[in-house]
């Protein structure tokens, strides 16, 4: 778990106190991988394994949030026996969530068959989710203030804790951005816009990016929902700084697979080559409150109460943010190169740039 003062505040977990699970879901998220791959957990004891469930809006004493996760268990063995005859164990078969979370780190059959069941109720708990989010009667709007509520609640609460957070910014994509953005991309279908919700903190120092991510990953967004495949990370080399710090000696026993700890490209081909970021996609867990329930059709009562809602998360220390608004790097150089790829592509269609000057409309180059 975080820290916490002997007057009952929290504070950031020291690298000297990270653990090995700890460890792994800052590398899982950096990379870009999915916990699916995973062989196993390394959680060290039960209350890291409560920690988890919180971080997905469930509460292991709560009669309703384990009735849940119960019928979310049930329903993974069933999948696993339906599709595959998957055998399982009675004391797997029999035991609770925080038990499995448990055993899933464990190298034998019983630790192989918890670790399947689990990654089958990640899935179907996700789908829950979504689906009830379809069939609730509420707006964008509706959701994005329930998800900033839990954000500004999260990072308001570490900003006044003294956390070595420097820097926060949120907000909405307006329209006119939005639609600059489909613009842009290849793939013009709004359902690829990521970043509708985004949010970007700065950290003090680089040292601090890991305590701070650890902390995000208990508190805001746990690090199975950060999206596979849409992680950037061009700050931090994971190895070689792990090498140099308390960790390095977790690094043997770290599960390999995967995609590869180097660091990777921005994939925006506005950005320019010394930009610096760790970006997350994350599709958050959102517990709603019971007046957005209420008047739920029948079929969501099977559903649970958690939504999951896309949010775009950029980490980055003072230095690097500093660096990253200067000359090609800045944010308004960045809307400029945008800005005129999207009136070539509205005017010429595929045309490449060489085909020849285009005339441009002068509000393209100012910054909004």
């Amino acid at each position: 778990m975080s820290d916490v003062n002997r007057d009952g505040a929290e504070r950031l977990k020291a690298l000297t106190d990270f653990s090995l699970a700890d460890l792994e879901s800052i590398r899982l998220m950096l990379r870009g991988d999915s916990v699916i791959d995973w062989r196993r957990l390394d959680f060290a004891d039960e209350a890291e394994t409560r920690e988890f469930l919180l971080s997905q809006e469930l509460q292991a004493d709560d009669p309703a949030d384990r009735s849940r996760m119960e019928h979310v268990k049930s329903e993974a063995i069933a999948y696993l026996r339906r599709q595959f005859d998957y055998p399982i164990p009675r004391p797997v078969e029999q035991a609770s969530v925080l038990e499995l979370l448990l055993m899933a780190g464990g190298r034998g059959h019983r630790g192989m068959c918890a670790c399947t069941i689990l990654k089958c109720m990640h899935i179907i708990h996700h789908l829950d989710g979504r689906e009830l989010l379809f069939l609730l009667p509420m707006s964008d709007q509706d959701v994005f203030h329930i998800v900033e509520e839990k954000v500004y609640r999260v990072v308001g609460g570490m900003l006044a804790a003294g956390f070595p957070v420097v820097e926060f910014v949120g907000g909405r994509k307006n329209k006119d951005s939005l639609i600059t953005k489909l613009l842009s991309k290849q793939e013009t279908i709004a359902a690829q816009i990521f970043d509708k919700l985004r949010f970007r903190i700065v950290t003090r120092s680089r040292d601090d990016i890991f305590p701070v991510l650890q902390y995000l990953t208990k508190r805001l967004f746990p690090f199975n929902y950060v999206v596979p495949g849409q992680s950037v990370n061009s700050m931090v080399d994971f190895e070689p700084y792990v090498e140099r710090t308390p960790l390095k000696d977790m690094l043997v026993q770290m599960q390999g697979g995967g995609a590869s700890d180097a660091l990777s490209p921005n994939d925006n081909k506005f950005s320019a080559d010394s930009y610096r970021i760790i970006h997350l996609v994350v599709d958050m867990p959102v517990r709603l409150p019971r007046r957005m329930t209420e008047n739920a059709p029948p079929a969501a009562a099977l559903l649970g109460n958690v939504i999951f809602v896309i949010c775009e998360f950029q980490i980055v220390d003072r230095d690097t943010e500093s660096h990253n608004e200067l000359g090609d790097a800045s944010h308004e150089r960045y809307k400029e190169r945008q800005k005129k790829a999207v009136i070539r592509r509205l005017q010429l269609g595929g045309a490449s740039e060489s085909s020849g000057a285009l005339p441009v409309a002068p509000d393209v180059r100012k910054r909004k």
